[in-house]
């Protein structure tokens, strides 16, 4: 058994999107074929390169990661692995409400096959919500959590998103944004204090953005509870605009336990699209996807430099 948690700087970029990804940036419904699948890895590779040009431009390689599918992504993991590159890749099956494993009784085996440096799962969990929805999701996930706590390498990213019950948005007449403020943070507490105590026990909560240092800091007291002290967190970006990631990062990173983020289509969309829709070339593609990735990494490095400094 290895210690438990990650609490090292960690600034992922995240690309493992499969459904949506095939579907919002393809066109593309149901199974695809062989020639359709290679186009897709081929896009991916758009984001790879931009990733490692950010590297190249300065991003500190020792913090840096990227997060990609085996669908997709198998070739750019292999790669990523063989130059030394933090990898993370999902053990979820993508696109569905309730957590189930991609390769299902196989889930250990791919694991083995690529061995990231983060296993990670996106889990949708609200502690109001369905009880036994709640209950099927966390026994999947603790055997997971077990197993990865088995091993003498590599880390459990948990992503942990707390879409709204229908009862708690009629309370807000519908205000999405009211409900970002004024109930999820008190329920991703509580959906991270219900897991752990259910014996899921990531090394690193992945989290939507908050609007408050006090919101970030009832996050990481519940990641680190009852001697979780190395448990750390980092960010997501949930495809929202460059403006609102940025307010979240700089307000993230003037907390400690919080440790980075993982930032997809914020960084790499726009620039995709561009190129697919023939407005700029792949080598302008590559470098835009680089110069996302790096502001933001420079503005969460900065923002805890000042508070470091304070």
């Amino acid at each position: 058994m290895k210690a438990r948690g990650f609490d090292r700087p960690l600034y992922i970029l995240p690309f493992d999107h499969r459904g949506s990804f095939q579907e919002r940036m393809f066109g593309w419904k149901g199974t695809l074929t062989a020639q359709q699948t290679a186009e897709i890895a081929a896009t991916k590779r758009v984001i790879y390169d931009g990733f490692n040009a950010a590297l190249d431009s300065g991003v500190p390689a020792e913090k840096a990661g990227i997060l990609v599918d085996e669908q997709f992504g198998a070739a750019i993991l292999r790669d990523a692995s063989a130059h030394g590159c933090a990898t993370a890749c999902p053990a979820e099956k993508s696109g569905q409400e309730e957590f189930e494993f991609e390769y299902g009784e196989d889930f250990a085996q791919h694991i083995e096959a690529f061995d990231p440096t983060f296993c990670k799962v996106l889990v949708r969990y609200n502690p109001e919500g369905d009880a036994e929805l709640n209950r099927r999701q966390s026994a999947r996930l603790k055997r997971l959590s077990d197993y990865l706590h088995g091993r003498r390498r590599g880390w459990f990213m948990f992503e942990l998103l707390v879409p709204p019950e229908k009862e708690e948005l009629d309370r807000l007449e519908g205000d999405r944004q009211a409900y970002d403020v004024e109930l999820r943070p008190r329920l991703m507490v509580g959906a991270i204090r219900e897991l752990q105590g259910a014996g899921v026990e990531p090394d690193i909560w992945k989290v939507e953005g908050l609007d408050s240092t006090e919101h970030y800091e009832k996050v990481v007291a519940a990641a680190r509870r009852d001697g979780r002290d190395h448990v750390g967190c980092i960010v997501l970006g949930r495809g929202e605009d460059n403006s609102e990631v940025r307010r979240w990062l700089s307000t993230a990173a003037r907390v400690p336990g919080f440790i980075g983020f993982a930032i997809g289509r914020t960084v790499f969309w726009d620039p995709l699209v561009d190129w697919r829709a023939g407005k700029t070339t792949r080598d302008e593609a590559v470098a835009e996807i680089a110069r996302r990735y790096r502001e933001f990494a420079q503005l969460f490095e900065n923002a805890r430099g000042r508070t470091a400094a304070s």
